[in-house]
């Protein structure tokens, strides 16, 4: 663990260095490992030196808590997703736009309020940010494209507090801070937090920025955090087991929808798009990461968890938080500290056991089956019955199946290929298994053209 763990300090310290991050605090997180964080730099508070304990403004990352409150309301029967603001809040304008869209960036609407807030620092309240909706813009048409939206995720901050009958951040706070046991993240400034700076390009001074209160704006971008409290949170999105399995906060299930993803980024290069809410890097080997970035005046923060891929040990999740506004290369930093650690320290082999053998009445699926020309094989695997094509690489994942009630022969798949569809089993008079329908598609013992013709007959 101590070669592990020089190996991640030397990761960090070689980009504070590079970057010249006056301040940089890191934490990694996975269930089979005690919680590793790492500082290097100063504070810049006289009152507190820098320490793990030390919070960071983490930005965009608040719209991750964000849409967790919004899909609190939609579970809890208050909002359905496809429903347009102007249903729970009245707005003079763009009244039609989706929650749903609003969530994934793809409802076009302008990227900021009205106004220059970004020169006076001086963020619109409620009414004036609702009333300012008269003179916004409408970027591109619902659906075209991904646009990112401070102003979105304002909206739908208030959207969700007005479903829920409270002030956001006394709503965040009580429904997912308090549950999860993120202490240290707050919506004001602590005495003891990080100082933000703009780090000159030319020279080595670093000026301090300008504390800010967001206001109205506060749903996309107000909160303060430590390293350790966002690895938690980033646990908590990419694998909720990990952190509360009891779907206290919300539903595993309801995390699974937030993670799919809905837009790319970038039309060309597909190396990050949007759920709900949430950001999606693509990783190799199946996996999945899923945080989200911020950015504030004087702090750039990172964090993710790693949902899937091999020799994932649970709860893997990672964060990076930045007293530079400037110093970009940390974005990249968390994936590197996870890939790091599983390549460095991996996951012990468990030992394969014999299971139990698959159930009487569904022995007779077992083996090879031809479909749409192609060969699958099915199989009883951990409790269930499984398929996936002969030729399928190594890693890709099988259909899983999962019986119907009352209906013997029939199963739903769950997960895999063709989630969703069922698969119908077809008996002889003997109660053989003698062809199935997946999805519709017939699949026989050997290979057949779609009119039942034995491929190898003459």
């Amino acid at each position: 663990m101590a070669d592990v763990n020089r190996s991640l300090e030397r990761l960090v310290r070689a980009v504070q260095a590079e970057a010249r991050v006056p301040a940089l605090s890191v934490a990694l997180r996975r269930d089979d490992r005690p919680v590793w964080t790492f500082q290097v730099g100063g504070s810049g508070n006289p009152a507190a030196a820098l320490s793990a304990d030390t919070p960071f403004r983490i930005g965009s990352i608040t719209k991750t808590f964000t849409a967790v409150l919004v899909l609190q309301c939609r579970d809890a029967g208050l909002l359905d997703l496809d429903d347009p603001i102007d249903a729970h809040l009245k707005v003079p304008a763009h009244g039609g736009l989706t929650i749903r869209r609003l969530l994934s960036h793809t409802a076009g609407l302008q990227r900021e309020p009205v106004g220059d807030v970004w020169d006076t620092l001086t963020p619109p309240d409620l009414p004036g940010l609702l009333d300012d909706l008269a003179r916004t813009e409408a970027i591109h048409p619902p659906a075209r494209r991904f646009h990112y939206s401070n102003l979105g995720f304002a909206l739908l901050g208030h959207l969700a507090a007005q479903r829920l009958g409270g002030t956001w951040w006394e709503l965040v706070d009580e429904r997912i801070c308090r549950p999860l046991g993120l202490s240290a993240t707050t919506y004001a400034v602590p005495a003891h937090a990080a100082t933000g700076y703009l780090v000159d390009e030319y020279s080595d001074h670093a000026r301090p920025e300008p504390p800010t209160d967001f206001g109205a704006v506060a749903p996309a971008a107000q909160l303060w955090s430590t390293a350790a409290d966002q690895a938690r949170w980033a646990a908590f999105l990419a694998d909720p087991a990990s952190v509360d399995p009891a779907g206290e906060v919300l539903a595993a299930a309801t995390l699974e929808e937030a993670r799919w993803p809905l837009t790319p980024r970038n039309d060309a290069v597909w190396g990050s798009g949007w759920g709900l809410g949430l950001m999606l890097w693509p990783r190799e080997g199946r996996a999945l990461h899923v945080g989200h970035n911020g950015a504030m005046p004087g702090f750039l923060a990172a964090a993710c968890g790693r949902h899937g891929g091999p020799g994932n040990p649970g709860g893997l999740s990672a964060a990076v938080l930045a007293s530079s506004g400037t110093a970009d290369a940390i974005i990249d930093l968390p994936h590197r500290l996870i890939e790091e650690s599983l390549a460095a320290d991996p996951v012990d082999i468990a030992p394969w056991t014999p299971g139990q053998a698959a159930p009487e009445h569904l022995r007779g699926v077992l083996g090879r089956w031809w479909g749409e020309g192609f060969e699958y094989v099915f199989r009883w695997s951990d409790g269930a019955l499984t398929a996936r094509g002969a030729d399928d690489p190594a890693d890709a994942p099988p259909a899983v199946f999962a019986p119907l009630p009352g209906e013997p022969d029939v199963l739903r798949t769950v997960s895999g290929r063709e989630v969703g569809e069922r698969l119908r089993l077809t008996r002889d008079d003997t109660g053989q298994v003698i062809r199935l329908h997946w999805a519709t598609y017939r699949f026989t013992r050997r290979q057949e053209t779609f009119d039942g013709i034995w491929a190898s007959h003459p």
